[in-house]
């Protein structure tokens, strides 16, 4: 079985750490693991990229990680945080002279009709994005010799979708599981789950509440991401987490 890489390309939330004009003391940190660009994966297999979400930060990303090549995309969902970089592919299909292939479910693609018009409107202009668009909802995608599983989560009122790749399960923008997409988890290895601060959240788990999806699921190591500033300075919320769960932070790799 081929070995897999994750890298966190991102780990902050639609803001990202620093904030525009904020003076708290995670804003104004020199650690740069509390420097957090906005969630997104790349995942490596047999030399080829998949990412999930190209946020407004990917070209800096890809510029950051030195990513040459990269054969596909995959969007968990329809938020601006999650797909305002993709125009940025055009690199990518100037270097392998072919579409990007673009995984979305029906919601995520009438966004990106409406978000890249000029993607899909038929023109020949060139250097306008291309991109072969494949329809998903919960069937598996296979790619890389691997199925990338789709698992239903809740997003507030907008569904969501976490990705389970042999024993790494990534979920990012949820604040509620149904106990079917908890079986679809279990036994996962390694779980990536959002905190996005200490307190109570409308549309996003807070660290109690990911701790807690943490403990029932059990996986021998659990990474926090989507973080926003209110939640704290790394080191300080790094002593406060129980064994075996950390806090996710931009560059982050680990290999599977």
């Amino acid at each position: 079985m081929s070995q897999i890489t994750f890298t966190f390309l991102g780990t902050g939330t639609s803001q990202g750490i620093p904030v525009i004009a904020c003076d708290c003391e995670v804003c104004s940190s020199i650690d740069k693991k509390d420097n957090r660009t906005r969630t997104s994966l790349l995942i490596n297999a047999d030399g080829k990229n998949l990412v999930i979400d190209t946020g407004p930060d990917f070209r800096q990303q890809m510029l950051r990680e030195n990513v040459k090549t990269l054969e596909a995309v995959i969007f968990t969902h329809e938020h601006k945080d999650h797909i305002a970089g993709m125009d940025d592919i055009r690199a990518f299909n100037f270097i392998a002279q072919k579409p990007m292939r673009i995984y979305a479910t029906e919601k995520v693609f009438a966004a990106l009709q409406r978000e890249y018009h000029y993607v899909y409107s038929g023109s020949d202009y060139p250097g306008i994005p291309q991109v072969e668009t494949i329809i998903f909802e919960n069937e598996p995608i296979t790619f890389f010799n691997q199925k990338i599983i789709p698992v239903n989560v809740m997003h507030h009122k907008m569904p969501v979708k976490a990705f389970r790749i042999q024993d790494f399960t990534y979920i990012t923008d949820a604040n509620f599981i149904i106990d079917e997409s908890m079986r679809q988890i279990a036994g996962t290895r390694i779980l990536v789950i959002n905190a996005l601060r200490k307190e109570k959240h409308i549309s996003h788990f807070n660290l109690e509440e990911a701790l807690e999806i943490i403990q029932k699921i059990k996986p021998e190591k659990a990474y926090l991401t989507h973080i926003s500033h209110l939640l704290g300075k790394h080191e300080d919320i790094s002593k406060e987490l129980p064994a075996g769960v950390e806090l996710a932070y931009d560059g982050l790799k680990i290999e599977l």
